[in-house]
């Protein structure tokens, strides 16, 4: 067994599959990636994605368990075999896209599918048995980082910001790198700072409220709001926008901290849909408002605080909030920073976190450290991961 981690060490490349199901619960995003070295002397390569998607059925079922009222232990037991049995699918699915055998991966990295997540007591759960991925795929798998960071008091997020320094840093342009999924967060890299330096942190909800009113705008015709289109021929309502981020405590919150579908859930999004209805607001001016939730709530984390203490020159987003233009217009205009989006750079949005994943599963098996206390608040740099050997 000791063998078979020391052989894929000893490699000068390896090939990793990175998997990321996110709060949007768009699907399982798989990267298949070539990783060179660790450390601050990564390199990566994209050979392939896909996105082996969710379909109703399995969305409404992943909502149930993430929710107090809905879920049970038998129901949580059942999905984390399913979700394995997906997410092994997904690597399957990418490595034969790539015209490879599961024999050429080295291994598999995955998030798993955050069920619930409670910082303030250090405790989290992402599900998608390990188990199930190394043995549906014949591949060494790593996975469940979160809790070794939050045992050591941090929030087990955010886990990306590390391989935004590894990829991102620049001598010359301070740079802040936000990415819009379900929920929207950012890492501050400034010039020529040290990987102890990074600060990053959740900001609110990015994409996770906007897609469940569309659902329940559309009884579930759409499930998010196709290049923010529907927004576009909205009008804002002000005053309702400034009474929810007024009523949005963690917006105001200092650093370090985190988020996710245990505070936007879709029970707060059906209370504002029907807000909007009952204020006499046409679904247009609510998906515009609520959109403006977002960009708003990003906006103001830079103007009060990351403005004010950090010399940041260029924003960088990624994620599915790239795809939406009335979000990346309101960012363009709002933020004084240049705006550029993650493929511009040549990397794509939609894979960033599943490559992000590969290269922490990476840094995991090289024994290395793979949080970042100054963004999650943990009381020491920790090898997080846990590691399931193929039979």
């Amino acid at each position: 067994m000791i063998n078979k981690i020391q052989k894929v060490v000893n490699k000068e490349k390896t090939l990793a599959v990175g998997l990321m199901s996110g709060t949007s619960l768009d699907g399982v995003d798989a990267a298949l990636v070539e990783i060179q070295n660790s450390s601050l002397d990564t390199k990566v390569k994209l050979i392939e994605f896909n996105t082996l998607n969710y379909n109703s059925e399995e969305r409404n079922n992943i909502l149930k368990i993430c929710a107090d009222d809905t879920s049970s232990v038998e129901d949580i037991c059942k999905m984390n075999v399913y979700l394995g049995e997906k997410m092994a699918e997904a690597a399957n699915v990418v490595i034969k896209k790539a015209n490879l055998n599961n024999s050429d991966i080295d291994f598999i990295s995955t998030h798993g599918q955050t069920i619930y997540h409670i910082p303030e007591y250090h405790a989290t759960m992402q599900i998608g048995e390990l188990a199930v991925i190394a043995e549906r795929t014949g591949c060494i798998t790593v996975g469940d980082y979160r809790p070794s960071d939050m045992a050591a008091k941090g929030q087990g997020a955010p886990l990306v910001p590390f391989t935004d320094y590894l990829l991102f840093r620049s001598r010359s342009k301070g740079r802040a790198l936000i990415n819009i999924g379900g929920i929207s967060n950012v890492s501050l890299i400034e010039t020529g700072v040290g990987l102890e330096d990074v600060t990053a942190f959740d900001m609110g909800p990015g994409n996770m409220l906007i897609d469940a009113i569309v659902s329940i705008g559309t009884n579930n015709q759409y499930t998010y709001d196709k290049n923010g289109n529907i927004a576009s021929k909205g009008k804002v309502c002000n005053n309702w926008l400034y009474n929810i981020i007024n009523n949005d405590e963690f917006i105001t919150k200092m650093p370090p901290k985190s988020t996710g579908r245990e505070k936007y859930t879709f029970n707060l999004a059906k209370e504002l849909y029907n807000q909007g209805i009952s204020m006499g607001l046409d679904f247009e001016d609510i998906i515009a408002t609520i959109t403006s939730y977002t960009i708003e709530s990003i906006i103001m984390h830079f103007r009060d605080y990351i403005d004010i203490n950090y010399n940041i020159d260029e924003v960088i987003i990624s994620g599915g909030g790239v795809y939406n233009n009335t979000i990346i217009k309101g960012l363009d205009n709002g933020l004084k920073q240049h705006v550029t989006i993650l493929d511009d750079w040549g990397y794509s949005s939609d894979a960033k976190e599943a490559i992000a994943f590969a290269i922490l599963g990476n840094e995991f098996l090289h024994g290395n450290n793979n949080n970042l206390p100054s963004a999650t608040g943990a009381s020491k740099g920790i090898c997080m991961g846990k590691l399931v050997l193929p039979s």
